[in-house]
């Protein structure tokens, strides 16, 4: 019985698994409930009915919780279905001086229903990467960034820092190392799109604010 229903589990946590900058996210919610199922099968195991009931239970609840994860919806509790990844890509920002590659676009709608775009910009050495991500308010996917992006965060080493910040009104993360010239800044836009732009072999962390300039969050945030 155990091996019957791991195994289940497992399957789920493969076709949970894709292509896109949430994979983590997923296996995470597939890990939980394979130790939500262990529980269960050794409750079985040891002590009959009663204790597999509530084995049961607390598989139950814990499948209940993933799937709460695992939705997208709004404030008034309904399915938001994300936006074509197309229309993101209406989004990407043009900045002079730098050469955007063919984006590179997707869209799911299950178990995780998100969509995202994805471009790269060269300019001689220097690389940055943009990438915008409709969570169509998945939990799953918004949790990670906002104790990150709580007011007061702050973290400095001998390589460069993290620091909350806010970027044309929108709560956001910014990294930066030194030592090898290369950043990160995260901006949550309506509270339920997710904008990256990081970048390598750069002057400074201010190119990356060049690009986060060059994009019109309030037109990001009215996409539906």
């Amino acid at each position: 019985m155990r091996a019957v229903i791991l195994a289940g589990v497992l399957m789920l946590a493969v076709s949970a698994c894709g292509k896109s900058a949430e994979e983590k996210q997923r296996e995470q919610a597939a890990e939980d409930l394979k130790k939500a199922a262990e529980t269960f099968a050794d409750a079985a195991q040891k002590a009959g009915n009663a204790a597999a009931a509530q084995g049961g239970a607390d598989m139950a609840k814990a499948m209940q919780g993933m799937a709460a994860a695992l939705s997208a919806t709004g404030a008034d509790g309904k399915p938001v279905e994300p936006v074509a990844f197309q229309t993101l890509q209406a989004q990407l920002p043009k900045v002079s001086g730098w050469d955007m590659r063919e984006p590179d676009g997707e869209r799911m709608t299950s178990p995780v229903p998100f969509s995202q775009i994805e471009a790269d910009y060269r300019k001689g050495e220097s690389n940055i990467d943009v990438r915008i991500v409709d969570t169509g308010f998945a939990q799953m996917l918004l949790a990670p960034w906002s104790m990150m992006l709580a007011s007061g965060y702050s973290k400095e080493t001998s390589d460069g820092y993290e620091k909350a910040t806010t970027f044309g009104g929108n709560p956001a993360l910014e990294k930066w190392d030194t030592r090898e010239n290369r950043g990160e800044l995260n901006i949550l836009v309506g509270k339920r799109f997710m904008v990256t732009v990081e970048g390598r072999e750069l002057a400074n962390v201010q190119e990356l604010h060049a690009f986060a300039s060059a994009m019109d969050f309030g037109a990001i945030a009215a996409l539906k």
